[in-house]
């Protein structure tokens, strides 16, 4: 398939925003803190933007407001130039696209489940995305390939192949703007690693906003902001930023502690022959893992 548009510049500009809350019981107004607060910078196609900090400090409300869950207070977000108000929900769900931290499971075939990125793909269009997103190894070990049905609840599949039918949904979609909403939570180290391949095909030529407290991808960032307190503390590359002793960044550094860190996630190396170094996993009837 060909890449994703040119488009997809996206562009906070001192956008301000409070959750909206019910009053208090006893009858007096609650002012909540602000979620964001003045924040502004830009991602542009091809690249990787990476959002972190603590918990609370607004990372999941850039995803909110970009996705239109809610409207700014004020200033403005916009997508080449569009504010995001001014555009039909149809048509901005078109252009962006959310990976989010739990996968979205259809009591469906997991044809259906990869098709509805795109409704009305051909069945050749469902198997190439399934194969960019290294699942169509494990599909095809299942009892019914492409047709066997699963559901919220199942335990069929593991959380990493689960995750890698969301990125094949995403590829079948072609978005030029993709959000990614903490993709490694709940993934062990071995099924992180296994999902890094089909995400960088996954981001190629798309403008691409992790949203991520986990700093294992963070070396390949083109730009990392980080939040406190809904505000931008820091901004750089993960070189320049580990090099600012005391420095926001370089305490999340430092307070995760993984030894992983510096590899650079998204530059594992790939077998001569362009395979992952990670074997699928195979789940067979039972829900038994063989490797």
């Amino acid at each position: 398939r060909p890449g994703p548009s040119p488009h997809g510049t996206v562009q906070f500009h001192d956008v301000g925003f409070r959750y909206p809350t019910a009053d208090a019981t006893d009858g007096s107004a609650h002012t909540p803190k602000p979620a964001l607060a003045r924040m502004s910078f830009t991602a542009r196609p091809g690249e990787l933007l990476i959002v972190t900090g603590p918990s609370g400090a607004g990372k999941s409300t850039v995803s909110k407001l970009l996705l239109r869950f809610y409207d700014p207070d004020s200033g403005t977000v916009t997508l080449d130039g569009v504010p995001l108000h001014q555009l039909p929900l149809n048509r901005l769900r078109e252009r962006v696209t959310l990976l989010p931290q739990e996968t979205l499971i259809l009591h469906d075939t997991i044809r259906e489940n990869i098709a509805c990125g795109r409704p009305g793909a051909s069945d050749h269009e469902i198997v190439e995305a399934a194969r960019a997103a290294d699942a169509d190894t494990f599909i095809n070990a299942l009892p019914d390939g492409y047709e066997t049905e699963i559901d919220p609840n199942s335990a069929r599949l593991s959380g990493g192949q689960l995750q890698r039918l969301a990125i094949a949904r995403a590829m079948l979609r072609d978005a030029p703007v993709l959000v990614l909403d903490e993709p490694t939570t709940g993934l062990d180290a071995l099924a992180a690693r296994r999902i890094v391949k089909p995400l960088r095909r996954l981001m190629r030529g798309r403008t691409t906003i992790m949203i991520t407290h986990d700093l294992n991808l963070a070396p390949d960032a083109d730009r990392i902001l980080v939040l406190d307190g809904g505000r931008i503390v820091e901004t750089g590359r993960h070189e320049e930023l580990l090099t600012r002793v005391g420095g926001a960044y370089s305490r999340l550094h430092r307070s995760q502690n993984n030894a992983v860190m510096d590899t650079g996630e998204l530059r594992l190396p790939l077998s001569d022959d362009g395979r992952p170094l990670f074997r699928d996993e195979v789940w067979l009837p039972g829900g038994d893992p063989r490797w």
